[in-house]
């Protein structure tokens, strides 16, 4: 594997192996994410917040890994793991070891002998556990339940969290040494509002991901763009996808994704509410298109200039916080002032 790329190589690289990105800002962590990949043995932390990617980017590193890429990939939810049974999980168990313990079996991570383990949510890690996790990663061998033989093992380990180790560390929750056996590379995946130029090439994915449930999705709409660029996705890149899934779920025609396809799948109550002020304003344009004598494109263009005099009465520092307010692009906004000759009323910037 070549760690030396051009920047639009990473971006194909990476986003063929699913995580998607057309922004500038990603490019230094995918590049630290490829050079951990050249370097099979190394320990990789990856932190973020819940759904951006950390799996995702892990898998990737994974599949880059040439001395591993053949080998398994084993992801270990320490968030669900049985605390009871954690070592018997990880590290396997002997007959007879425990009752119910009928058959020796493997752990987790012979299962993985020659690849990764992924410990995903590993700030869930029961404490009980961390510090016979530190014996592997110091000794790598492993010991099962039940037995006395210790076996090495020769796997690469990487960690997530969704929560700030070092955090965990000032407060006692996760032993320091263990953090910093795991911290050797450090990936931070920011959230999804910080990623907003990546915002078009993740919904075109998606799309393509899901064309069974709408087939034939080329392209989306700069308004869409903007508008889901002013949402705060708690969810990240997780809750993404499942609104594209809704999009493409309630599309019936067309080859482009738009603002409308998105309040189609939008149920929610804000959305609803939404939905029931533009009927109230429909209701009064067409009272004034049936008893003013005003035909609908000119009711339509006073209707529309209504709109952005109240936007602009509300002393936009520029005309990009004026589009970002209005959930449009700054060019689409520039032509409607122009049509409306209000462009004199709006700092450009």
């Amino acid at each position: 594997m070549n760690c030396d790329v051009s920047d639009r190589e990473l971006q194909r690289i990476f986003g063929e192996l699913g995580f998607v990105t057309g922004s500038k800002a990603t490019l230094p962590l995918m590049r630290q994410a490829i050079k951990a990949a050249c370097l099979s043995d190394i320990t990789v932390l990856l932190d973020g917040e819940t759904g951006t990617g950390k799996q995702v980017l892990a898998y990737a590193i994974h599949q880059l890994d040439q001395k591993r890429r053949l080998l398994p990939f084993i992801t270990v939810h320490c968030g669900t793991i049985n605390e009871t049974l954690a070592e018997s999980e990880l590290f396997g168990h002997e007959r007879g070891a425990f009752s119910g313990a009928v058959r020796p079996r493997n752990g987790l991570f012979q299962a993985a002998q020659g690849g990764t383990v992924l410990l995903d949510d590993v700030n869930d890690l029961p404490q009980s556990m961390q510090a016979k996790l530190l014996d592997v990663l110091q000794r790598h061998v492993v010991r099962a339940v039940g037995s006395d033989r210790e076996v090495p093992i020769d796997v690469r380990v990487m960690a997530a969290s969704n929560r700030r180790l070092d955090q965990q560390v000032r407060q006692n929750s996760f032993r320091a040494d263990l953090y910093y056996r795991l911290n050797v590379v450090h990936l931070s995946l920011p959230p999804l509002r910080e990623r907003s130029e990546d915002l078009t090439a993740l919904v075109l994915a998606f799309a393509r991901r899901h064309q069974e449930v709408f087939p034939g999705i080329t392209s989306v709409e700069p308004e869409l763009t903007a508008y889901l660029s002013q949402q705060r996705f708690d969810g990240n890149i997780r809750e993404l996808e499942h609104c594209v899934q809704r999009m493409l779920f309630a599309k019936t025609e067309g080859t482009t994704l738009g603002l409308r396809d998105w309040m189609e799948q939008c149920a929610n109550e804000k959305a609803a509410s939404s939905r029931d002020l533009i009927s109230e304003a429909a209701e009064s344009l067409w009272r004034a298109i049936s008893g003013g004598g005003l035909s609908c494109a000119v009711a339509l263009h006073l209707a529309e200039r209504g709109i952005l005099e109240l936007a602009i009465s509300g002393n936009p520092q520029s005309r990009r916080e004026l589009a970002s307010r209005l959930r449009t692009s700054e060019r689409t906004l520039y032509y409607k002032l122009k049509s409306h000759e209000l462009t004199g009323r709006v700092t450009p910037g």
